[in-house]
C-alpha cells in the first residue's frame, strides 16, 4: 500500500497544528488566533493594546505627570526673554507676564554685547573639553579593569566603593578636596613640616580647571561604571574564547571583541555629553566661587542665576537661558546625525 506524503503508516493523516494564540489576543480575550500576513501578525488594534498595557501606563503616569509640570510647563516662561519683565509692576508673579512691555529681542541683542557673557560661555566651553577628554575615559579603563578581576566578590566590593562618592552632594566633595588640596589640608601640612609652604590648590585660579574636573571624575565616574559593566556583561564568553584560539592576546581581545560591544554605549554617551555641552555644573562652582574669583569660576549656570537671582534681571537671564538651550538641542541633533554616520543608533534610531 502506497502512502501520500504526510500520512501515517496506517494511512490517516495526523491532525493539523494548531496554532497558538499571542500574548495579545490572550490578554484582550479572544479566542482566535491574529489572521497573518505573510508571516507576520496583523497590527494590535489601540484599545486591545490599551487594555493590555494598562498596568504599566498607570505606573508610569506619575512620572509623566511631574515631568510635564516641572519641565515643560516651566518653558511658557521663556516668554519673559522677549519683555522687560517685573514681577512687582502691573501684578504680581506670574500674572506680570500678561502686563510686563515687549522688547523683541532688545535683550538678545545685549547679550552679544556683553563681555561678561563671552567670559562665562568661553569658561563653560574649556571646561566642557577637559571634562570630555579626561573625564569620559576613566569610566571606561575603569570599567576593564573591574571586568577583568576573577572573583565576583572582589569585583562587587570594588564597584561599590568606585559607586558610593556617586550618592555624595557638591558640599561634601568640596570638603574632601579642601582637607587634601587646601591651604590647611594633609598636603600643605605635610610639604609645610619639610619647609615648602604656600601651597593651597583650591585657590588657585589657573589650576581651577584641572581642580573641578577632577571633582567631577571622582563624583560620577562610579555612574559610568555601573553602564559599561552592564555593556560588557552582555558580551558572550564564545567570542573571547573563539578569539583565543585565533591566537588573539589580551591587548587584541579588548581591541576586537570588547570595544566593539562597548561602542554603541559610548556613542550614545558622548550624544547625550555633547548635548550637555553647556552645562558644565552649577552648585560645584557657587561653592568655590570666592575662592578662586568671578573670572574663573564663571560659567553659563552661574552667569544666569547672578543676573535673574540676584541681581533681578529676569528677562536678561531668560534670554541667556533660552540661546543656552537651544544651542544644546542643536548639538544633540548634530551629535547624534554623526553617530548616525558612524553606523550607531544614537539618541534615537534614523
Amino acid at each position: 500500500m502506497s502512502l501520500t506524503a504526510g500520512s501515517r503508516p496506517d494511512g490517516t493523516r495526523p491532525p493539523a497544528a494548531v496554532e497558538e494564540p499571542t500574548a495579545a489576543v490572550a490578554a484582550a480575550g479572544a479566542k482566535e488566533p491574529l489572521p497573518r500576513r505573510q508571516g507576520r501578525a496583523v497590527k494590535v488594534p489601540f484599545r486591545v493594546r490599551l487594555r493590555r498595557d494598562r498596568t504599566l501606563i498607570l505606573m508610569t503616569l506619575p512620572v509623566i505627570v511631574l515631568l510635564l509640570i516641572f519641565n515643560y510647563v516651566p518653558l511658557l516662561g521663556n516668554v519673559v526673554a522677549f519683555q522687560e519683565y517685573d514681577p512687582y509692576v502691573a501684578g504680581n508673579g506670574v500674572t506680570a507676564i500678561f502686563h510686563s512691555p515687549w522688547v523683541g529681542v532688545e535683550q538678545f541683542s545685549r547679550m552679544l554685547d556683553d563681555p561678561l557673557f563671552w567670559s562665562a560661555t568661553k569658561n563653560t566651553l574649556v571646561l566642557f573639553v577637559l571634562q570630555l577628554v579626561l573625564f569620559f575615559p576613566v569610566p571606561i579603563a575603569l570599567a576593564l579593569v573591574i571586568n577583568s578581576v576573577i572573583r565576583p566578590r572582589v569585583r562587587a566590593v570594588a564597584q561599590a566603593i568606585m559607586y558610593l562618592p556617586h550618592f555624595f552632594s557638591w558640599v561634601l566633595v568640596v570638603t574632601v578636596f579642601q582637607q587634601i588640596l587646601g591651604g590647611a589640608g594633609i598636603i600643605a601640612q605635610t610639604l609645610e613640616k619639610h619647609g615648602w609652604s604656600g601651597f593651597d590648590l583650591m585657590t588657585d585660579a589657573d589650576f581651577f580647571k584641572y581642580l573641578v574636573t577632577a571633582q567631577a571624575v571622582w563624583k560620577d565616574a562610579g555612574w559610568g561604571i555601573i553602564v559599561f559593566l552592564a555593556a560588557l556583561a552582555a558580551v558572550s564568553t564564545d567570542l573571547y574564547e573563539a578569539a583565543a584560539m585565533d591566537g588573539a592576546g589580551r591587548w587584541r581581545r579588548m581591541w576586537h571583541v570588547t570595544l566593539p560591544a562597548l561602542r554603541p554605549v559610548i556613542a550614545l554617551l558622548l550624544v547625550l555629553r555633547v548635548g550637555d555641552a553647556l552645562s558644565v555644573g552649577f552648585e560645584q562652582f557657587l561653592l568655590q566661587r570666592y575662592a578662586v574669583g568671578a573670572g574663573a569660576s564663571e560659567v553659563l549656570d552661574t552667569y544666569v542665576w547672578n543676573m535673574g537671582i540676584q541681581n533681578g534681571d529676569f528677562s536678561y537671564a531668560a534670554a541667556v537661558g533660552l540661546v543656552k538651550g537651544v544651542i544644546g538641542v542643536c548639538l544633540v541633533l548634530g551629535a547624534n546625525k554623526v553617530a548616525h554616520l558612524l553606523g550607531e543608533q544614537g539618541v534615537y534610531k534614523k
